[in-house]
């Protein structure tokens, strides 16, 4: 062995490692030794919990709300007017006039919740939604808006709510991430600023996963050493002395601890993540439940993750702003439900069936709605008068499970749906009740950073009781 390997001071965790069995062993060290200082430990929240992981359904671009669970007959009747001033609010682009729904809604379930037909699997589970009708953000652009809803900043770097949570309760699987990120063939708009962990240490920060490959070892690249298991444990065993005599050198460096866990998460989800991300090992049933397609893979995906104590997951509809129609919205949010409907529907009946539901919480939405009214030709991406431009001022989105009130419907928008008139839910808001289902304060959930004590919900939110069973 080299001089300067000879004279390290090892310590218990490298000492393990160099026993024979290299990194295998080493990854049942903090085992050994009550995985002392490790941040990815199970944590109890502040109080108990109704939820225990989140499944973020986000359907990104901005699906419309007018058009699949806010049901607006007073557009039927003004279809092709001009609507009162009172209810033409700034939108970004300039839009028309009022732009009946070309989709049919029908009640479902014993509740009646209103759901249109472009989700007929999803209506079967009505009795199992708790739907927001009067959701608010900050603005009509997709940057700014969709850092606010997962990050709670539209603006500034801050924490994904993904690493909050992490963060708060750690996870229950330390062989694979705690915060996964499912987005089919590429990154989204603002990439992965979406699931950064910004001032928290970054083994909270989410890990990309791209569900569109086809080979289960392209999901996650070099997930297979190519070196014999006796090689890689001698490689990986110089490493981590090397990794250790640089930390002894540079004591609370978050940013360097941060890298060598993730060194450690790597060669642990070697023996677990190929199981987790492999459909194939589940029943014909259950696939033919869920459906073929990328999105019916990412669902089934994500139930076997939370199955397995993954904390968060995420589920992106796809990298380009897909539920973005500024034109042919039918055509659109026909071909975009249909993609969906069949594997979100299957995963709310799984999670039911295997009974996680009651602990998994199920978020569906975008990151604001659409306009009631049409969006003028001359917009970017707007080659018709068939389409609706962004929407904040009001929009709908869904939870189901974790402790949330079933077959329940929220506020509502004006007759119109331009605007959240009844119980407004802003963003910050949903962060505050989601936090509360997991068992937390978020005024109490803070991080210090840069002399201050920061929080998902900043200075702002309030938990929405109704919406909690």
């Amino acid at each position: 062995m080299h001089p300067f390997l000879d004279n390290l001071n090892i310590p218990r965790r490298n000492f393990l490692a160099s026993c024979g069995m290299g990194m295998g062993l080493s990854a049942l060290a903090p085992l050994l030794n009550g995985q002392k200082g490790n941040p990815m430990l199970p944590k109890g929240p502040h109080f108990a919990p109704k939820a225990k992981r989140v499944i973020h359904l986000f359907m990104n671009g901005g699906p419309s709300h007018v058009d699949t669970f806010d049901p607006k007959p007073e557009l039927t009747k003004w279809h092709g007017k001009v609507l009162p001033d009172e209810n033409r609010l700034s939108t970004e682009r300039k839009t028309g006039a009022a732009y009946q729904s070309p989709f049919t809604f029908k009640k479902h379930g014993q509740s009646g919740v209103p759901v249109s037909d472009l989700f007929p699997h999803v209506a079967r589970h009505a009795d199992d939604l708790c739907v927001i009708r009067s959701m608010r953000a900050d603005v009509p652009n997709h940057e700014p808006s969709l850092m606010l809803m997962n990050c709670g900043e539209g603006r500034l770097v801050r924490p994904s709510m993904g690493s909050w949570i992490t963060y708060g309760l750690g996870t229950e699987n330390q062989n694979l991430p705690g915060f996964v990120v499912l987005c089919p063939n590429g990154y989204p708009v603002t990439e992965t600023q979406n699931w950064r962990s910004a001032f928290l240490p970054g083994i909270y920060q989410g890990t990309y996963v791209n569900p569109a490959q086809k080979a289960e070892e392209a999901i996650i690249p070099n997930l297979n050493p190519a070196r014999s298991s006796t090689r890689q444990s001698k490689q990986l065993q110089l490493l981590q002395k090397l990794n250790q005599a640089h930390q002894n050198t540079r004591d609370g460096d978050d940013q360097l601890d941060s890298r060598i866990r993730s060194f450690e998460l790597a060669y642990r989800m070697q023996m677990e993540a190929s199981d987790a991300f492999d459909v194939t090992k589940e029943s014909p049933k259950i696939r033919e439940m869920y459906g073929s397609g990328v999105h019916a893979k990412q669902c089934l995906m994500a139930r076997r993750l939370v199955e397995r104590g993954v904390r968060f997951v995420q589920l992106w509809h796809g990298k380009d702003q897909p539920w973005d129609s500024h034109d042919q919205i039918e055509k659109n949010h026909r071909r975009l439900a249909a993609q969906c409907d069949q594997a979100i529907g299957a995963l709310l009946q799984d999670l039911k069936e295997r009974g996680m539901l009651e602990e998994t919480l199920v978020l569906w939405g975008g990151e604001f709605g659409r306009t009631p009214t049409v969006e003028l030709p001359g917009g970017a991406n707007a080659g018709t008068a068939s389409g609706r431009d962004h929407n904040h001022h009001g929009f709908t989105m869904w939870m189901a499970g974790g402790g949330v009130k079933p077959g329940f419907i929220h506020g509502a928008t004006d007759p119109f749906g331009f605007k959240a008139v009844e119980d407004p839910v802003h963003v910050h808001d949903l962060h505050a009740t989601m936090l509360h289902l997991l068992g937390f304060d978020h005024e109490k959930l803070t991080y210090r950073y840069a002399g201050r004590d920061f929080r998902l919900t900043d200075v702002h939110g309030k938990v929405v009781t109704p919406l909690i069973a």
